[in-house]
């Protein structure tokens, strides 16, 4: 199942397709009792959409075998034994995805030309993706981090190794030790390499970045002067070899102290928008200045999700299942954001105070 939604690969997802491009949506879950349910949910989801497809006088009957054929393949390849809060199948004529979410999303079957992507960019932004280098004198590993975990990542040449010699007998002899593996000339151009392999992996997928190690190490990285030099740096040898548990918990204060500043940074940017008169709160607000592109920052609490209908030039409240009901409406105002260029961030529920859960700042 799919994780990393880069730039390139989200410009694929939203390419035109042949019809029908079919997209899956279902809500999963991580433990018992909930997750039992599940399986059939999802099952359910895949025979709604063959249905859909049977029902459709646009689809060929050529066309709609090869469709059903890519839908099973999928379904052959969820992992529901490791599901998070949301799933998401793509399927198109030689073609399958499967994503998995950190972030709920709508019952929904949706066939168009192009996939149904806002669910998939929501969940993306909400996870806060990191990348965390782990840097020791013959190893350099690369970590993949969300919210609540960390996944070694095998791209861009990582993990990175080199053969140490052994220690030098005669100089533990003669001087009583054994110099330090960073004064080494070689482990200097090992580290050097290694910067220069993230440098080119954040050009073609930027993130926050993270680098642990030792402090020598970090600071050898400081000096080359390139992707690592303005990184988070958490002083902790041992993790280039260290299991991704032990990479999350080194990471932990840093990552929790990195949200508590932004959170308190979306705080101080709505408020000075309020003083200016660049303020928007609520759903509705946020709806009618996002379709002007007017939005600068749009500020969301992680675990808010509303339903909506419209009614003529406004939004309002809805229950799910009514007629033209819109359920991810939050997700639609977080990729209509991004996609006229404003920053989005996601806060810890009840930060953002009297704003209704969702607040923006104006560009003029």
């Amino acid at each position: 199942m799919e994780h990393d939604l880069s730039p390139a690969t989200l410009a694929d997802l939203r390419r035109p397709r042949p019809y029908p491009a079919v997209s899956v949506l279902t809500p999963t879950h991580r433990r018992e009792p909930l997750n039992a349910q599940d399986p059939v949910r999802l099952r359910n989801a895949v025979a709604e959409a063959k249905k859909r497809l049977e029902a459709d006088p646009a689809v060929t009957r050529d066309r709609r075998g090869e469709v059903e054929l890519q839908l099973d393949r999928a379904l052959a390849e969820v992992d529901l034994a490791h599901a998070e809060d949301g799933l998401v199948i793509f399927a198109a004529p030689g073609e399958h995805q499967v994503w998995s979410l950190a972030r709920s999303v709508p019952e929904r079957v949706v066939l168009s030309d192009t996939f149904l992507t806002r669910n998939l960019v929501s969940a993306h932004t909400a996870e806060r993706p990191f990348w965390a280098l782990s840097v020791s004198p013959d190893r350099a590993t690369l970590w993949s981090g969300g919210v609540d975990r960390v996944t070694e990542e095998h791209t861009g040449g990582f993990p990175l190794t080199r053969a140490v010699e052994n220690f030098d007998p005669e100089r533990l002899e003669r001087v009583g030790d054994q110099p330090s593996a960073f004064r080494d000339e070689g482990t200097r151009r090992f580290l050097r390499e290694a910067d220069a392999a993230l440098g080119a992996l954040l050009r073609e997928h930027p993130r926050p970045l993270y680098v642990t190690g030792e402090p020598a190490a970090l600071s050898l990285l400081s000096e080359a002067g390139g992707a690592a030099r303005d990184a988070v740096h958490v002083q902790h040898g041992g993790l280039a070899h260290g299991t991704p548990d032990a990479v999350w918990q080194a990471l932990r204060p840093a990552l929790e102290s990195e949200a508590r500043r932004s959170t308190e940074d979306v705080r101080r940017a709505l408020e000075a928008a309020r003083g200016s008169k660049r303020f928007a709160a609520g759903v509705d607000e946020l709806w009618q200045n996002t379709r002007e592109g007017r939005i600068r920052l749009l500020a969301v609490e992680e675990n808010f999700r509303t339903t909506v209908r419209e009614a003529g030039e406004h939004l309002v409240a809805a229950e799910p299942g009514d007629l033209d009901a819109r359920e991810d409406i939050v997700d639609e105002l977080v990729e209509q954001c991004l996609e006229t260029g404003a920053e989005v961030r996601f806060v810890p529920d009840g930060a953002l105070g009297d704003a209704d859960r969702i607040a923006g700042v104006l560009r003029y």
